[in-house]
């Protein structure tokens, strides 16, 4: 074999073989920067974050508390979603105590955040979640440093699960807010806490989604969920961007376990920086009020009601001299936009209208009877004797029930108005009446979107419904209203 020959076979050997190669140092590289990308968050983030201690004190008989409405039946009895300050979670059984006083010590994790320049500059403010140091009678914070600084409450609030304590100090490093109106499924993001009181603990994952509401967490619902591992203590930690800005606040997790199973959910910081901005200034969370009862449009209701599902939420009941009464709106309306965005979710919707600054005057597009109209809606104050607007059970499906005249009698003992409506005497167990919620002493108020004032008008009313085997009900139980759809 001559010279060239072996120059050949030598330059086709690196040409197959190089590839690969400078692919893996390629591929190495890449990991190697994304790996820096993290430590880089780690190094800008971790000062400001700090592991919270709280201890609170209280006195009395054996106890063995309760907090769940949801009795034995509670999902979270079985830990199925566990906050991060230990078993702190409301509905989660607390073993028997000795009478007398007893101590009971919690932790959690908060950060500190950048306020307005020049307010407050003697002062440190530090964002956690209000199921850490509610209750609490002494609060203690810890910095990567070592520093140890005593704090009081400056305000929080249960509803959003959002609180702001404060440091008697100044000049601590703060986090930037990120906007998590930007955020988008699937970005990189970085959870940094205190879980099981292992200081300053860096996780990282993804956004897994977002807009989550309907959990059952709190009142004001709008989780990011992320996979990024969070466990009992990392509750009330930042959840950052890889720029090191807060877009979120740890908060809660899925879990049948206690500990992390890949799911877990974050306040988002647009939400959680409105409420702070105004727990600071005021020490309490004004809310914006509409004065309805709105409802989930499922598929079911969009047909009876003529429109596309996903539309829009639904109208099931407006409060007698509210906002929404005033400005003209009714019962059965189709709520499709506010502000100018889209309605889609009971539940993004009640966020928009409590963030909305009570006395200003809002644009709401709603369809009635098929035809979309422009409303203007002046925003009331959601004070705490008013109820807020709550999305009433709802479910669909069948016919199964006796129903009866409301005598003057009836009416007294239901409380309700002779003539309007008819009262429901029995419901046959199993039948889609049943299915659908209804129970005994519920009052049927309309069927078809047209007033039933006797059992007479309510049995043809339903014989009307023969043919498309299937009735829109209007109905109220214990003052509140709801649609059912019932399909036979």
């Amino acid at each position: 074999m001559n010279r060239f020959s072996m120059r050949l076979i030598v330059l086709l050997l690196i040409i197959l073989v190089a590839p690969p190669l400078w692919g893996l140092d390629g591929g190495v590289e890449s990991l190697r920067q994304t790996g820096k990308a993290f430590a880089s968050v780690a190094r800008a983030v971790s000062p400001s974050v700090v592991f919270i201690q709280v201890e609170s004190k209280a006195s009395g008989g054996a106890v063995t508390r309760f907090s769940s409405p949801f009795d034995d039946e509670s999902p979270f009895r079985d830990d199925f979603f566990k906050r991060f300050f230990g078993d702190q979670f409301p509905g989660m059984p607390k073993p028997e105590s000795p009478r007398g006083d007893r101590r009971a010590i919690g932790q959690g994790s908060g950060f500190v955040f950048a306020v307005e320049d020049g307010l407050l500059s003697d002062k440190t403010f530090i964002l956690t979640n209000n199921h850490v140091i509610e209750n609490a009678d002494r609060i203690r914070v810890k910095f990567q440093d070592g520093r140890q600084f005593d704090a009081k409450v400056t305000g929080r609030d249960p509803q959003s699960d959002v609180a702001v304590i404060e440091i008697k100090t100044s000049g601590l490093p703060t986090l930037a807010w990120g906007d998590s109106s930007r955020l988008e499924v699937g970005e990189w993001v970085v959870a940094i806490g205190n879980p099981f009181g292992l200081s300053h603990t860096l996780t990282v994952g993804v956004v897994s989604a977002k807009g989550r509401t309907g959990i059952g967490i709190n009142d004001y619902e709008d989780f990011i969920q992320t996979d990024a591992a969070i466990n009992p203590g990392n509750s009330g930690g930042p959840l950052v961007d890889l720029d090191g800005q807060v877009v979120g606040i740890n908060t809660a997790i899925f879990s049948r376990s206690g500990g992390y199973m890949g799911v877990g959910f974050a306040i988002p910081s647009n939400l959680a920086k409105t409420i702070a901005d105004q727990l600071i200034g005021q020490g309490e969370v004004t809310r914006g009020f509409l004065g309805i009862v709105i409802q989930q449009l499922t598929p079911d209701l969009a047909e009876s009601f003529g429109i596309d599902p996903g539309q829009g939420i639904l109208i099931s009941q407006v409060a007698e001299d509210s906002p929404a009464e005033r400005a003209g709106l009714r019962q059965g309306d189709v709520i499709v936009s506010y502000r100018g965005k889209p309605v889609k979710e009971v539940g993004g919707f009640r966020n928009q209208v409590s963030l909305t600054v009570p006395g200003s005057t809002e644009e709401l597009t709603i369809l009635r009877n098929g035809q979309r109209k422009t409303m203007s809606v002046t925003i009331g104050k959601l004070t705490r004797d008013r109820l807020a607007a709550r999305s009433p059970a709802q479910s669909a499906d069948e016919i199964g029930l006796t129903v009866q005249t409301l005598t003057p009698q009836l009416a007294e003992q239901f409380d309700a108005s002779p003539g309007e409506g008819v009262v429901v005497t029995k419901v046959r167990p199993a039948s889609i009446a049943a299915l659908a919620g209804i129970g005994p002493g519920s009052i049927i108020l309309q069927v078809n979107r047209t007033a039933v004032n006797s059992a007479a008008e309510f049995a043809r009313a339903v014989e009307q419904s023969h043919n498309k085997r299937q009735a829109l009900l209007l109905i109220r139980r214990d003052e509140m209203q709801r649609y059912v759809v019932l399909r036979w």
